[in-house]
């Protein structure tokens, strides 16, 4: 029988039973579960893996952490060697590209502008629509594909970047970030992981390479932007941003009042889409551990 921790009392009633394993709550807060002895498996909680990944010497047994993120760059310090960690990669694909959509739609139409303006009837027909734009998705993987399936949808043409280029089903053909041409581009939104050779990928250089009125959305992590750079170019380029540096954002910082910057307080991932595809990851990880098959997701270290 293999032992599972999870740590809220929803997510295990989505995973249901699975047969051949125990599946154990462990709640926030607690310094070392019922049980440690026997865990193998845990699921931190979604907003504070980091804390529990602190106390993953409390359970001896341990062999996989799977994370509700897509992201690992919070933990990948704290998980020692010989334990697998495992992203949510696809979970928040479909979440993240919906807001990655509507925060394009919602700065290239002034919907930012108009709520700001709330008594004013002020009609600008020079905005931009998405249709007709061309959009370069910086890091074109699960979420920039799904991001690109939208776009699409909305007659736009689009560019997936990625570290080798490569043929793709939606847009034909994926470049790297040298074969893009930047100054032709209306929108880029940005999904790249963050780790050492991507933080502060978008930077003073690469902003420069983007024409006026440019619109750069950011739904990766906030590092991938240099906020400094971002403040300097604020106005001439715009920005939908909902991750920055640094997050949360302090009560008073300059971009909540940067010209042409929409804010969204890292919100992509934590919808209603969430439990059930994540449960769904969940259950399936525990099958092949079970079935000794390979875990999916394993992130490189």
């Amino acid at each position: 029988m293999i032992v599972a921790a999870v740590q809220s009392q929803e997510l295990a009633d989505a995973v249901g039973d699975v047969e051949g394993v125990e599946l154990l709550v462990w709640p926030r807060g607690e310094d070392r579960p019922a049980r440690a002895d026997e865990i193998e498996f845990l699921v931190p909680d979604y907003i504070r893996a980091r804390a529990a990944a602190r106390l993953l010497t409390a359970l001896p047994r341990l062999r996989a952490v799977q994370l509700q993120t897509a992201g690992y760059d919070a933990v990948i310090d704290l998980v020692p060697p010989g334990i697998d960690l495992l992203s949510a990669r696809g979970v928040h694909d479909d979440a993240t590209a919906e807001l990655a959509l509507g925060l394009t739609i919602a700065s290239l139409r002034g919907i930012d502008v108009a709520v700001r303006e709330h008594g004013h009837w002020r009609q600008d027909t020079s905005r931009r629509s998405l249709a007709d734009s061309r959009v370069a998705i910086l890091g074109y993987g699960s979420i920039g594909r799904a991001v690109a399936g939208r776009v699409l949808a909305c007659r736009a043409v689009v560019t997936g970047v990625a570290t080798t280029s490569r043929d793709d089903d939606l847009v034909g053909r994926v470049l790297t970030v040298d074969d893009v041409d930047w100054a032709a581009q209306d929108v880029v939104v940005v999904v790249l992981p963050l780790t050492e050779t991507t933080r502060h990928a978008v930077d003073a250089a690469f902003l420069a390479r983007l024409s006026d009125q440019t619109l750069l959305v950011n739904v990766g992590r906030g590092a991938l932007l240099d906020t400094d750079a971002v403040l300097a170019e604020a106005g001439r380029l715009r920005f939908a941003l909902d991750v920055t540096d640094p997050e949360p954002l302090p009560d008073g910082h300059p971009l909540w009042t940067a010209p042409g910057v929409l804010i969204t307080p890292h919100i992509a991932g934590g919808t209603t889409a969430m439990l059930p595809r994540i449960a769904t990851l969940v259950r399936d990880q525990l099958i092949r551990l079970r079935d000794g098959q390979p875990l999916l997701n394993l992130v490189p270290r």
